[in-house]
């Protein structure tokens, strides 16, 4: 089936730059050309006029953890939940975040491999939702961040077996922590914890599979020990130093900073129900982590957006709220919108069908009534959202 739009603004994320008479043809749920008006309509189509508004490429959220409600505290409301009753909610946040726009995710660990249904779900239609990427169960040093979820480890042999299971279970990609964390009492942010013999035990195992690698990373000798291990991403990069930086550009690394997790917690703090530890750590290192995101996109560190949402009062469906946080603390507007579009799809491999609108890819694409490329404020008016060239919202 056919579909034309026109009268649009389109916004090319490759050239960072915004065609203000642009036109979509949609083929079999597929862009078949979009550009120009007068270079690719014909008078004998019928095409959606959409007013003007403004169209960009579906949002990719690079860091999530669909199965966390964004409580004030998330750990304990899995661990009171059913099993059941956690999977009804993470319906309704997938539902929540296709409906704002955002049309693929990275779930960065769940709980008993519950995800894997949501994803499944979602790759069949039964449900409304984005594409999924999942890692199961994020592997952890004993007591390590995260341990409530994960898989604890220590040794370079137990790492390799846990990739290992991960793989099996069917996870496309390995989530390791190399420090501390926020959400988990008793352990600092800026600590190293699995060491780097153990994280090059797990990334070589995805390697073997073909599958790319994630890590928590906070702390200045725990990011490195993972960038030196071969890691691919850097999930917020709290502490990083100008070697730090140097080791990302040499390998090709890319930084997802997830400064909404901690703006949230620190915005809303205790009085909000979350955890006292969680406030007092967060509040500790939340001038670095700006910092940290301002001295990697100084150096040209490739940046892609995520949230962390479903972390204390981070919720599914406000993720946009992240871009606006990007372009608070440097980023040019289209230079966000590209990091949640483009940059976001090459560096989780979904490339040649997502991130751009171009002939061949999906037609997953997002109408803003606004101006996002003037206001970054604005991508928050989501007005339609098509997945494969059908509207869902």
């Amino acid at each position: 089936m056919r579909k034309i739009f026109k009268n649009l603004s389109l916004i090319d994320v490759k050239a960072e730059e915004v065609i203000e008479d642009g036109l979509i043809i949609v083929e079999n749920g597929r862009i078949e050309y979009a550009g120009d008006f007068n270079r690719g309509y014909s008078e004998d189509n019928k095409a959606v006029d959409l007013g003007g508004r403004t169209v960009l490429p579906g949002i990719i959220d690079s860091h999530i953890h669909s199965l966390f409600d964004a409580s004030p505290d998330p750990f304990g409301s899995l661990e009171e939940d059913s099993d059941s009753m956690i999977t009804i909610k993470a319906v309704g946040f997938m539902e929540e975040t296709i409906r704002n726009g955002v049309v693929a995710v990275r779930d960065m660990g769940g709980l008993d491999y519950l995800e894997f249904g949501l994803k499944k779900a979602i790759d069949n239609d039964l449900i409304p939702g984005p594409k999924m990427q999942v890692a199961g169960r994020l592997i952890t040093m004993t007591g390590g961040h995260g341990h409530l979820i994960g898989r604890e480890v220590d040794s370079p042999a137990e790492a390799r077996k846990a990739a290992r299971e991960q793989l099996k279970a069917g996870a496309d990609f390995i989530k390791i922590m190399a420090t501390g964390g926020v959400m988990t009492e008793g352990v600092e942010p800026g600590a190293p914890q699995l060491t780097e013999a153990e994280m090059a035990a797990a990334i070589a195992e995805a390697q073997k599979a073909d599958r790319k690698t994630a890590t928590h990373a906070q702390g200045t000798e725990g990011i490195k020990n993972a960038l030196r291990a071969g890691i691919d991403s850097i999930e917020h990069g709290v502490f990083l130093d100008d070697e730090a930086i140097e080791l990302m550009l040499e390998n090709d690394v890319y930084l997802v900073p997830t400064l909404a997790a901690v703006h949230c917690i620190v915005e809303e703090g205790v009085e909000a129900g979350i955890p006292e530890f969680a406030v007092k750590k967060s509040e500790a290192v939340m001038e670095s982590h700006i910092r940290s995101f301002q001295m990697a996109r100084e150096a040209g560190v490739k940046i892609a957006m995520g949230t962390d949402a479903g972390t204390p009062l981070n919720l599914h469906g406000a993720n946009l709220y992240e871009l606006e946080l990007m372009v608070e603390y440097g980023m040019e507007p289209l230079e966000a919108i590209r990091a949640a579009t483009l940059t976001g799809a090459e560096m989780i491999g979904l490339d040649n069908e997502l991130g751009s609108l171009e002939p061949e890819k999906a037609a997953h694409f997002v109408v803003i009534d606004g101006n996002p490329d003037e206001n970054i404020r604005d991508i928050h008016f989501v007005d339609q959202v098509y997945k494969n060239g059908r509207l869902i919202r």
